[in-house]
């Protein structure tokens, strides 16, 4: 088990807890500059927190007391960490064996069994026939195993994974998810993943941690984060685009600009009269061309065609509020749907999450004027 909590204001503003269980693939989402490489790298050791705890597998890597005195800390080379990175760092003058030998130098083994043991890792990432090469004369795809088969060499006590396939064309960066499923069962450690992707972190990962400006906003599984985000901030960065304000008083919803009442039930975390933030996912929005009482209407503003599915722009009827709804072509051309043209929107109020506008761990506070 991964256990991270580390809490400073300098060199960098850092306010993240987080843990990772044995087997488990914890993604770490936000946009650029938000912190992720700068968690994984503290975690390894080669940042120094000014105040937290690292704890892996009961061993302590990092405690600093409040003033940041340190009580203990582990070196980067006695941290076990697999670390893999975006942009591979082999070493270019070394082939591929020598890249996976390198990671075995400070352990006490012969030269021969090294050189067996990284044989045997680059048999298992499939590039077995390739250990003579060069970096330079392997592919992207290539790269990555070899450096995968390098962070795992050593047996480490966790596996950091650095935006390891942004870098990389589709069916390569598929090959490696399927390399990266059969490992994660047979090393049962914990498994650390940056990513910008959401569909990359909704589909590898058991646990979702969304950052923000150093802060950890939200840790949850995919399709609850997804569904059910904390703040209106979580519910940006994991691109929830239907996203509006409203009064909630004792179940009832009223919606900012726009005349529709919902009936919502809260788990009572919300205080009467509270202006809220809510949003409602695409399985709870259907249209159609018929009017009816419970209906909201729109008019089309823009229909954009993707292949087979298509996103479409609405403005509620007599208000500025804009929705966005995703359907397949072949639902558009049943609705007879065109830019200009009416449309009635159904809305499941069962399936609407409300959530307070400015919570105590939104990083957007820190930017406001005292």
């Amino acid at each position: 088990m991964l256990k991270v909590k580390i809490n400073q204001t300098a060199p960098v503003f850092m306010q993240i807890t987080l843990e990772c269980a044995p087997g488990e693939v914890h993604a770490l989402v936000g946009p650029s500059g938000s912190g992720k490489t700068t968690i994984l790298r503290t975690i390894a050791g080669l940042n120094q927190a000014a105040t937290g705890s690292i704890e892996c597998n009961d061993q302590i890597w990092l405690s600093t007391d409040r003033s940041g005195r340190v009580k203990s800390s582990l070196a980067a080379k006695d941290r076990c960490c697999g670390f893999l990175f975006q942009q591979y760092a082999l070493f270019p003058h070394l082939s591929a064996l020598d890249n996976v030998i390198i990671a075995l130098q400070n352990i006490e083994l012969t030269s021969e069994r090294r050189k067996q043991l990284a044989a045997q890792w680059l048999e298992r990432m499939g590039i077995g026939q390739l250990s003579k090469r060069m970096p330079h004369q392997l592919s992207g795809g290539q790269q990555q195993r070899v450096g995968l088969a390098r962070a795992l060499a050593r047996k480490p006590s966790i596996l950091l994974l650095d935006e390891p396939f942004s870098a990389i064309d589709t069916p390569t960066r598929l090959g490696l998810y399927k390399t990266l499923a059969e490992i994660r069962i047979d090393l049962n450690v914990p498994m650390l993943l940056v990513t910008h992707d959401l569909r990359e972190a909704d589909l590898l990962a058991d646990r979702i941690t969304v950052i923000d400006q150093g802060i950890s906003l939200q840790t949850a599984a995919p399709k609850t984060l997804f569904s059910k985000p904390r703040n209106s901030r979580v519910a940006e960065l994991v691109g929830i685009s239907n996203i509006f304000q409203g009064k909630f008083n004792s179940g009832e919803l009223s919606w900012d600009g726009c005349n529709q009442l919902f009936s919502v039930v809260d788990k009572g975390k919300i205080p009467p009269h509270s202006q809220v933030a809510w949003v409602i996912p695409q399985s709870a929005l259907s249209l159609h061309r018929e009017s009816s009482k419970t209906g909201v209407t729109a008019i089309v503003e823009e229909i954009s065609s993707l292949g087979q599915i298509a996103v479409i722009q609405l403005r509620i009827e007599n208000s500025e509020i804009r929705i966005t709804w995703e359907a397949s072509t072949a639902e558009i051309k049943r609705l007879d749907m065109k830019v200009d043209g009416l449309m009635q929107i159904e809305m499941d109020a069962n399936q609407i999450h409300i959530m307070p506008l400015r919570p105590i761990n939104d990083p957007r506070r820190f930017q406001e004027s005292v």
